[in-house]
């Protein structure tokens, strides 16, 4: 009896010193926590819910089915819980009408989309690590940055983590910059999971104004083109007119000279044929040989330098008349102005 009772005795100062090792680890841990670490508060580990995971954990371990160190390790908080939150775009805006408008884009544009966390400031900060990239179908990640601050809202001091992602459009469509991922470590070599929205966002062809450069230069070559050709047509329609209207003046003095042949002196009927001659040789010939005055046509230099073909025996014709003297007969006058006819290549009405 003696001997079992030693033996009880040993056995629980072993058990004593096996505890007191125990708490000595704990407290060990606990001061070499980092300050970064997440501080769960113990009131959050009475919410519904936790205390009863607590409970069943601890009656398991009782029961010798699991580890007892595992057993008594406490279930966290949500996110919610612990007054975390994630927002995408700028704090200010975010969960406001604007902050869900879907974010336009030009393919080859670099833009900066951030994902901001929060939290109430309860005397320490928190590690929070980006565990995913932005990158998707049509948008390629550059880079990330971060920015910490603190402000005031309504009385309670709150603290923030912005992520910055430079992200860059690489194709166009109704894309979506995906939910990001985030992890907070805690004392408890466990860690909170948060994820953020994922944002729809536009991404449009670039402007070319080169399409309607180019149709407006080839719109003003037309137009030119145009004007330039109806310039021209109204010039050779004014042309076409004064042509007309010479030949007409040309048909009516012709005709009526031929009514005169029968009557008239034929020296001074050849001599009006010749003026007539002349003034045709001045609509054609006169700007070209600088002629000032349709009497000053010298029609033998034009049939010289071969502008009149054929006129030759009609200017043997004017130099009789004009030297030779002598009255001609009616038929012969007649005949010469049937060939002045052909030769300016007037048409006499039917």
């Amino acid at each position: 009896m003696k001997e079992k009772n030693v033996k009880s005795k040993t056995a629980k100062v072993k058990s004593k010193s096996k505890n007191a090792a125990s708490a000595e680890n704990a407290a060990l841990v606990k001061e070499n926590a980092p300050d970064t670490a997440l501080v769960v508060p113990t009131d959050s580990l009475n919410a519904s819910g936790v205390l009863d995971a607590a409970d069943s954990s601890n009656a398991v371990g009782d029961a010798g089915s699991v580890d007892g160190d595992s057993a008594g390790m406490p279930v966290l908080p949500t996110a919610e819980q612990l007054g975390i939150t994630i927002a995408t775009g700028n704090a200010e805006s975010a969960g406001s009408a604007a902050g869900n408008v879907p974010l336009t884009a030009t393919v080859g544009d670099t833009i900066n989309f951030p994902v901001t966390v929060s939290w109430s400031v309860n005397g320490s900060a928190i590690l929070v690590v980006p565990t995913s990239s932005a990158n998707a179908k049509g948008i390629l990640q550059l880079g990330v940055s971060q920015e910490s601050s603190r402000s005031v809202k309504d009385g309670k001091e709150m603290a923030q983590i912005t992520f910055n992602y430079k992200l860059v459009m690489q194709d166009t469509g109704n894309l979506n910059i995906p939910a990001m991922r985030f992890e907070i470590p805690t004392p408890m070599g466990q860690s909170l999971d948060l994820r953020s929205e994922s944002v729809p966002i536009r991404v449009d062809a670039p402007f070319n104004v080169m399409p309607f450069i180019a149709g407006g230069a080839v719109g003003v070559c037309v137009l030119l083109a145009a004007l330039w050709r109806m310039r021209k047509r109204s010039r050779e329609c004014a042309k076409a007119a004064a042509k007309s209207a010479f030949e007409n003046a040309m048909r009516e003095k012709m005709v009526v000279l031929k009514q005169r042949v029968m009557v008239a002196d034929s020296r001074e009927w050849l001599l009006e044929l010749e003026g007539i001659c002349k003034e045709y040789a001045f609509e054609k010939f006169g700007a070209a040989e600088g002629t000032a005055a349709a009497s000053a046509v010298n029609l033998d230099a034009l049939v010289a330098d071969g502008k009149l073909d054929g006129w030759k025996p009609l200017l043997e014709e004017f130099a009789h008349a004009r030297y030779g003297g002598g009255k001609r007969d009616s038929f012969e006058n007649k005949e010469t102005w049937k060939l002045a006819m052909t030769l300016m290549g007037i048409k006499e009405d039917d």
